[in-house]
């Protein structure tokens, strides 16, 4: 027993080590040499590291309000409210997930044409919520379905209406999958670039990820790696951030979205 869990404990330290280097190697590239210098030319790259930053919260703040929002709702009638085609909705609805995105970006991006939303970051944040909907949904409707219908029924009973019930009772069941939904909505809106770079036209709305591809100077295109390393410290260093603060709440929500009863 004690030889197995030492072999676990190393396991699981190689592979800190191995997902940590990259990470450190980056961090400490940043601050090689002139490191100071690095974050400077970052920071007034373009029209500015405080513009870039502020459209790609833009863009995951647009994301998570709609991505959570949306499927919170929709899982709780998934899970809870009996309509003709649920089942086959929902199906529907995760047979999503098997189509590449790539492949649906032009017909959203006419769709945002029709809306008057193209070249704009709250358009982009409506992309990247329409990404998520298939998994968030499939999250959302487990998570409410291992919170026992008791819990409901007492609300009902003691005056609650239904959408009282859900806002008082059912949503503090189900935190941690709303907690991991917006994790994932954050996270993917952050640092996705193929969507940022396809939707946005004006370099004034680049998000960060489309401005570090973009961060080139010298002759011949030579890449600036002292600032693009320091952008990529800085753009990962929220991510970090964000995760350390919800982890608790991202653990449980695996937990209860991926298992019934």
């Amino acid at each position: 027993m004690a030889l197995r869990r030492t072999g676990f404990y190393v396991t699981c330290a190689a592979l800190a080590v191995l997902f940590l280097l990259p990470m450190l190697w980056t961090a400490y590239s940043s601050v090689s040499g002139d490191g100071v210098d690095n974050y400077r030319r970052l920071a007034v790259y373009g029209g500015g590291l405080g513009l870039y930053l502020f459209n790609t919260t833009v863009v995951a703040v647009v994301a998570v309000v709609v991505t959570v929002v949306t499927t919170t709702l929709g899982g709780y009638a998934m899970a809870r409210l009996a309509f003709p085609g649920r089942n086959l909705l929902f199906l529907v609805t995760l047979s999503i997930l098997m189509v590449p995105y790539t492949t649906i970006l032009v017909p959203l991006y006419i769709l945002l044409g029709w809306l008057g939303l193209q070249n704009s970051l709250i358009g982009l944040g409506l992309v990247m919520a329409v990404l998520q909907l298939p998994f968030g949904l499939f999250m959302m409707r487990n998570s409410f379905e291992a919170l026992p219908v008791e819990l409901e029924e007492a609300a009902l009973i003691d005056g609650c209406t239904v959408s009282g019930a859900l806002r008082r009772v059912l949503l503090r069941g189900a935190l941690p999958g709303i907690v991991t939904i917006a994790l994932f909505s954050f996270l993917a809106s952050w640092n996705e670039f193929v969507a940022p770079l396809i939707f946005l036209t004006d370099g004034e709305k680049f998000t960060l990820p489309v401005a570090l591809f973009n961060l080139q100077s010298g002759n011949l295109g030579s890449v600036d790696f002292g600032a693009l390393q320091a952008g990529v410290v800085t753009s990962a260093l929220p991510c970090v951030a964000v995760f350390l603060i919800l982890q608790r709440y991202y653990v449980r929500g695996f937990t209860s979205g991926a298992l019934k009863g």
